[in-house]
């Protein structure tokens, strides 16, 4: 099993975006230090409580310079609002300063960015589609064209041509995300606030359908996590990190009228932010996100058993990706999570489970 990091980059007061940044290239670089596998970010814009991560690119550029094992990983690249063939381009390009270490996930992104972005709702889904197909013409056929709703292609080609294929990750709550991952031999990401049964039925489709297709689940679970070797002291820590970061996720829908009515909404596939399920999490009492599984806090072992808990419900886990840097922490806290998660909680399941060596430390 891999281990690795992921970050919203949710930017709450006290701190410039400028002091941010500089603090998660220290945490990445901290990252590869002690061996993790991938340190992995969101592209999204507009709501600052959600994300600042609008440069993916940029950062990873920064990053590479500093590093020498460390995979970046964008989750994802947000299709509606790039033009297809330019992004295959720039990942093509971004794969070799990056050394080979790029990794990505192609996303329609969410509910309340494309009124920001002034592309109508309705079109987001065909878009995505119509984008998805020609982003990976593009990366894996030397020439091509395209005739669609929405590009018109002629001859084109991806200068530099990528040097092989690419880890890809979907991620979502709507079947189709789960069929076309499984048809094309993609990971799929579990949303993080979600525990095991809110999306039980999705991840038993993916798991059929790569059956059906004759892939190989490929399933990243992502949490908050924040650990002391005292679980009271882990708990106290923690508390308004972690409250911030559940806030932080329904800020775009409680910080103002930001999304188009419901019946646009669930005629777009967006049903999902009518719903109010953001806005009750962000309601759940600290005590109950802990106990219900939306958040890890506690002892590495505390840790180690809600790990072992997916492990064994979760055929086709193939990664754990902890969130250390949730809900505007402190840079000493995500730093603290970071080395007791890997000195505590990596270590018993690589003693478990010993694998044939990768070359990769961050493999258990």
């Amino acid at each position: 099993m891999k281990f690795s990091l992921y970050s919203e980059i949710q930017h709450w007061p006290g701190r410039s975006p400028a002091q941010l940044y500089e603090e998660v290239v220290e945490q990445v670089v901290n990252a590869d230090r002690l061996g993790y596998h991938a340190y992995a970010v969101i592209e999204h814009f507009f709501f600052p409580k959600f994300s600042i991560s609008a440069n993916p690119f940029a950062l990873w550029g920064i990053c590479a310079a500093r590093t020498s094992q460390i995979r970046f990983r964008t989750l994802g690249h947000v299709l509606p609002y790039h033009n297809p063939t330019i992004l295959a381009s720039q990942i093509a390009a971004a794969d070799i300063f990056f050394g080979g270490r790029y990794e990505f996930g192609a996303l329609r992104g969410h509910g309340w960015i494309p009124l920001k972005a002034g592309v109508p709702i309705a079109e987001t889904r065909d878009r995505y589609e119509e984008s998805l197909d020609i982003l990976f013409t593009a990366l894996e056929q030397e020439r091509f064209s395209y005739d669609g709703d929405f590009y018109k292609i002629d001859d084109s080609h991806v200068v530099p041509r990528p040097p092989r294929s690419f880890r890809v990750f979907l991620g979502g709550t709507s079947d189709r995300t789960y069929e076309l991952a499984a048809e094309r031999g993609w990971a799929v990401v579990v949303p993080p606030l979600l525990p095991y049964a809110a999306l039980k039925e999705q991840l038993d489709l993916y798991r059929s359908k790569c059956a059906e297709h004759g892939t190989e689940p490929d399933i990243v679970w992502i949490h908050a996590c924040y650990i002391d070797e005292d679980r009271d002291t882990a708990r106290r820590e923690a508390e308004q990190g972690m409250k911030q970061f559940l806030a932080g996720n329904a800020s775009p829908l409680t910080e103002g009228d930001e999304l188009p009515p419901a019946d646009e909404l669930e005629a777009a596939g967006y049903g999902f932010y009518a719903a109010g399920i953001l806005e009750q999490l962000a309601e759940t009492p600290y005590d109950e996100m802990i106990d219900g599984d939306v958040v890890w806090v506690g002892t590495p072992e505390d840790v180690i058993e809600r790990i072992e808990a997916v492990r064994e419900v979760c055929e086709g886990l193939t990664e754990i990706s902890i969130t250390v840097n949730a809900g505007g922490f402190e840079h000493w806290q995500a730093i603290k999570a970071q080395e007791l998660f890997a000195a505590r909680v990596i270590p018993h399941f690589r003693e478990e489970a010993p694998v044939e060596s990768s070359g990769d430390p961050a493999y258990a």
